[in-house]
């Protein structure tokens, strides 16, 4: 029995002893991981274009500032028209009229008392059509056209919608990149690349293709989607 017994004891010794090991080495490596970076970027172009047309009309008299804001409202028609836009892509957005001595506080100077702002968006997925009438915006002007900027830009904003679609290929290709950095950092610290330990897939950013001082990713129709990921793989 005190054979039997001392067995017993001396196979519950290895495999305590076994156990222990394990748990060290799992201490030991646990905290062994390398965390880097994978970056995937994407050439896309917009696929919605909103361009608000401002314009400015003035009066004596309601009526001759009306005259005057339909008479700009049919040259913007025209124009558009020559551009091939079709009407059904334009609507009136806003409309503003100001009778200036209606307020005590304003100084007309002798200017004119009735101001009409007018806005008429233009909406179209034809990209490169809008690109090139907003190109020749200056034929406005010249037809006697007063455009404004007071409520925001004067020009197209460009939009990309279809994120979602590439959102899968981006993320798998980050992924990849990231993978790939972190295999090269195992070689070149002469381990081996362990499983997965953690992984954040990051922001995706719509971002101007053309980055330069004072330019607006709204701006360019052309833009870059960029997403990085970070990804945390252990180390054997």
């Amino acid at each position: 029995m005190k054979a039997i017994s001392a067995l017993i004891l001396g196979i519950s010794a290895i495999i305590a002893a076994a156990l222990i090991g394990d748990g060290l080495t799992d201490l030991r490596t646990g905290d062994r991981y390398v965390t880097v970076k994978g970056v995937a970027e994407r050439e896309v172009t917009a696929d919605l274009a909103l361009w608000p047309i401002r314009f400015v009309a003035t009066g004596n008299s309601l009526n001759a500032a009306q005259e005057k804001a339909r008479s700009s409202r049919d040259a913007i028609m025209a124009f558009l028209k020559l551009q091939a836009i079709s009407q059904d892509a334009v609507e009136l957005q806003r409309l503003d009229v100001t009778d200036t001595r209606a307020n005590p506080y304003q100084n007309s100077n002798g200017g004119q008392q009735f101001i009409i702002n007018q806005t008429l968006m233009v909406r179209s997925t034809d990209i490169d059509r809008i690109r090139q009438a907003a190109q020749g915006v200056s034929e406005l002007v010249d037809s006697g056209v007063v455009l404004s900027s007071d409520y925001g830009p004067s020009g197209p904003t460009y939009l990309f919608n279809g994120l979602n679609d590439i959102k899968p290929d981006m993320i798998a290709e980050a992924t990849a990149s990231a993978r790939e950095a972190a295999a090269q950092f195992a070689r070149d610290a002469n381990t081996e690349l362990g499983g997965l330990r953690r992984a954040n897939q990051g922001v995706f950013q719509i971002l101007a293709r053309d980055q330069a001082p004072g330019v607006m990713e709204e701006q360019q129709p052309v833009k870059t989607v960029r997403v990085v990921a970070t990804v945390e793989y252990y180390l054997r």
